[in-house]
């Protein structure tokens, strides 16, 4: 039924990579797609994403792939995804360009609002899976806690039984609080307010609280892998994911006023008013228009 109903369309763009698996193998009209990222894909073919695919997995993120490989153009979140997606898929023949995300919330900084957590914090925004890295960041909290007397916020999933565990073992629990779930409205306070943002995640496609982050004014700590720099536009302090004394000096260096930490904030707020939904529109059209010039 979804493919009859697409006949009256002049094309059809499917706007998550995951929903892949419903692109035809034969279409009338043009079938597009915007691909996220390919970790679980990867995991599933065996490589290091800290993605692992279970049986029944691995035969789901085959059939995404095979879908996105039926699709006559993709559109890929950052340059990471697509390198990843040029080399697990090179007989594509289709177009494949890079069309970054834009923010889907008016992230600014609040400029009267006061924030729910008393400062001085850093910011970490995720879930607890094991390629967020949650571990460096805790580690690195304990290697400044005697210089820095601020507390490390937790926002969107619970803490993992492991996480609370390091915390605990050292020494951190008054110093870390959680914010489960937190709203858009409720991001931005804390973007707001925050000392720094700390992304220590080892794998992305994209990585939303870099541009949430520097929208609001807050400045980016972040790990040095890609797509990281492409996404901050480079307006960020870069460490190597797993050096928790890199990331602790890092905050140290964010921690009070300074010409760096205003480079940075102002550098962020431009590279996030470039990730704006015209520019995100413009670049399916051009997508959908070059698919179409070829059939």
């Amino acid at each position: 039924q979804l493919h009859a109903a697409a006949r009256g369309f002049d094309a059809v763009h499917i706007c998550d990579h995951s929903n892949a698996v419903y692109a035809p193998r034969h279409s009338d009209v043009p079938w597009t797609i915007t691909c996220h990222d390919l970790l679980a894909v990867r995991g599933a073919l065996g490589e290091d994403t800290d993605c692992p695919a279970s049986a029944t997995g691995k035969l789901l993120q085959s059939a995404i792939l095979n879908g996105l490989r039926r699709t006559a153009g993709v559109a890929c979140v950052s340059q990471q995804t697509l390198r990843d997606f040029r080399r697990l898929s090179p007989r594509f023949a289709g177009p494949v360009t890079c069309v970054p995300l834009a923010l889907n919330y008016p992230y600014e900084p609040y400029k009267t609002v006061a924030s729910p957590i008393e400062s001085p914090y850093v910011l970490l925004v995720g879930s607890n899976h094991r390629r967020k890295n949650r571990e460096t960041a805790i580690r690195a909290m304990a290697a400044i806690a005697d210089r820095w007397p601020g507390t490390m916020v937790f926002a969107g999933q619970a803490l993992s039984d492991v996480q609370r565990a390091l915390i605990e073992q050292l020494g951190l629990t008054q110093r870390v609080r959680e914010i489960l779930q937190p709203s858009n409205r409720d991001l931005r306070q804390l973007y707001s307010h925050a000392t720094a943002l700390v992304f220590p995640s080892r794998f992305e496609g994209f990585g939303w609280p870099i541009i949430e982050a520097q929208a609001c004014g807050c400045p980016v700590i972040c790990s040095q892998r890609e797509p990281h720099p492409e996404v901050s536009g480079g307006c960020a302090m870069f460490c190597d994911a797993d050096d928790s004394t890199a990331f602790g000096n890092a905050i140290l260096t964010l921690s009070s006023a300074s010409a760096a930490r205003d480079a940075l904030i102002a550098g962020g707020l431009r590279n996030a008013a470039a990730h704006t939904l015209s520019a995100l529109t413009a670049g399916i059209v051009d997508l959908i228009n070059n698919v179409r010039g070829r059939s």
